[in-house]
């Protein structure tokens, strides 16, 4: 039973990461029904570390993209200024990270923020799409390092849990300007730093002593997270460009007010 509960959590993070609906928000509300059978501490490590080769993924996924070097020269500068670009987004959730995170765990994490911050990203994501908007650059490295910095602080709305890291960006992303690839790829390559940088300071808190079983856990929710993730950005990236986000917006709007319907009717504690 340990095994399958590992594979679950593996398969939700898998697919909710990259899509605007929320990983950590599904995680949260996952937990209310199933739950490891392990040290105290180990649930909350697993969440955290199975989320590297979820980031492995898009490394893997983007790597022709990513790689600066070996290309011609203005590819290689390209690529170069790419980087620029998430290093001066990824600053605003640093500082805010390091400095709220326990915070926020505290007193955020819980369902019915998640139901209520999952209802308004619905809204918004269906507004957004709404809207009669041209796009003003196609390619992610095409971003000015102000607009790049005006996603970070976009990105810095996702430590609210049921906001989403990527709806926030590619909303951010595409009210600044950016196609809905353009968004989603920028979203993608900022994913990396920002989550090895939370995934180190989670492990840095919690410290990372497991036992053989715990480790055999880790291993299996990696692979599964890793395939997983690697088909879900396949997916979105071949998804987008020829439909928009409003299925997500609708799929956010139907589990937040599931969510409250539940507790709501029975009695339980949000």
């Amino acid at each position: 039973m340990e095994v399958l509960k590992a594979v679950i959590f593996a398969v939700v993070e898998g697919v909710t990461e990259f899509l605007p609906i929320s990983s950590t928000g599904h995680m949260i509300l996952l937990e209310e029904f199933l739950q490891f059978r392990q040290r105290e501490q180990f649930p909350a490590a697993f969440m955290v570390i199975i989320q590297l080769p979820a980031i492995l993924a898009v490394v893997v996924y983007f790597w022709s993209s990513l790689w600066p070097f070996g290309k011609p020269r203005e590819d290689r500068d390209a690529v170069f200024g790419l980087w620029a670009r998430i290093a001066v987004a990824v600053l605003p959730a640093v500082v805010l990270g390091f400095l709220f995170d326990d915070f926020i765990e505290e007193r955020l994490f819980n369902p019915l923020v998640v139901a209520v911050t999952l209802l308004a990203g619905g809204v918004v994501l269906l507004l957004l799409e709404r809207t009669d908007r041209r796009p003003r650059f196609e390619r992610a490295g095409d971003a000015g390092f102000g607009r790049a910095l005006a996603v970070g602080f976009f990105q810095c709305l996702a430590m609210i849990p049921g906001t989403s890291r990527s709806a926030a960006t590619i909303i951010g992303g595409m009210a600044l300007g950016a196609s809905r690839p353009a968004a989603a790829e920028f979203s993608f390559f900022l994913a990396i730093p920002t989550m090895l940088g939370a995934t180190a300071l989670k492990i840095a808190k919690g410290g990372a002593a497991f036992t053989s079983r715990e480790w055999v856990l880790l291993a299996i929710g990696s692979v599964v997270s890793f395939v997983v993730a690697y088909g879900v950005v396949a997916f979105l990236m071949n998804y987008i460009r020829r439909h928009d986000f409003k299925v997500f917006g609708y799929y956010r709007i139907a589990l937040a007010l599931a969510v409250l319907a539940y507790f709501f009717l029975t009695g339980s504690r949000a």
